[in-house]
């Protein structure tokens, strides 16, 4: 909805808001504690602008917006997605004043997986962002067992073929460090940058090449980097900047 060109009634964009149900509303504005342009509301299906009129509750102004764009860091052992019975989600370790947006993650991280994960309600954005035709580059960050070096880094340029045939698009493989463990197995941490999302593609790309993912941490997809002060579990609003290179880059 574009600013100014639409009205909404007053108790869906207060609800929208997590400002309570359609009957909380009416009472709060029974109540005489909504004002529309400084003027007492006295029917809470009264059509307002939400982005041009002037709303307060109790004096204090409500600012309406329509989507949230949320980075947040995943913790290991939580799922992606919106809703489960048995297990926590992405979406369990948000507030309530965020959840009432019903937002979603744009993709997915495995339950071990941590990293970088977009939420927001903004489905043309999501759309856009997991089209194959965009190819998005992600880059994560892995402890992987076993050899890795030029052999591997090469077979990944090239595209490597997965357990069920299908041949990768080609990526980009960095070794930042190399280590051996006091057993004697080989252990190496790398960059890897992929333009696709297959499911559990990166492990299945170095088993592919006879090693095993041990870690992996997503770091970025497109231009939107993980906030490197967000401690796991935590989540903050995308700056205009960030949001404006996602929706400038999925054009």
């Amino acid at each position: 909805m574009s600013p100014g060109k639409k009205t909404q009634r007053l108790d869906k964009i207060l609800g929208n808001l997590g400002y309570g149900s359609r009957a909380e509303i009416k009472k709060l504005v029974k109540q005489g504690r909504v004002t529309r342009n400084g003027a007492v509301v006295k029917d809470s299906g009264a059509q307002c602008d939400p982005f041009g009129d002037v709303i307060e509750l109790d004096g204090e102004r409500i600012v309406y917006r329509e989507f949230v764009y949320l980075m947040l860091h995943k913790p290991p052992g939580v799922i992606s997605a919106t809703e489960d019975l048995r297990q926590q989600t992405v979406l369990d370790l948000l507030p309530a004043e965020f959840r009432v947006f019903d937002p979603f993650p744009v993709g997915r991280l495995d339950k071990d997986t941590e990293g970088l994960l977009l939420l927001t309600n903004d489905g043309q954005l999501a759309h856009d962002l997991l089209s194959p035709r965009k190819h998005v580059p992600k880059t994560y960050e892995a402890i992987v067992d076993g050899h890795v070096g030029d052999r591997e880094a090469e077979r990944f340029k090239q595209g490597v073929e997965l357990d069920d045939g299908y041949i990768t698009l080609p990526a980009e493989l960095d070794v930042l460090e190399r280590n051996t463990l006091a057993d004697g197995t080989l252990t190496s941490r790398i960059r890897l940058t992929i333009s696709e999302g297959k499911f559990h593609q990166v492990k299945r790309m170095f088993e592919a090449v006879g090693s095993k993912v041990a870690y992996l941490k997503r770091i970025s997809m497109g231009p939107l980097v993980l906030d490197e002060v967000l401690p796991k579990g935590a989540f903050r609003e995308l700056t205009e900047a960030e949001l404006a290179a996602l929706k400038a880059y999925k054009k």
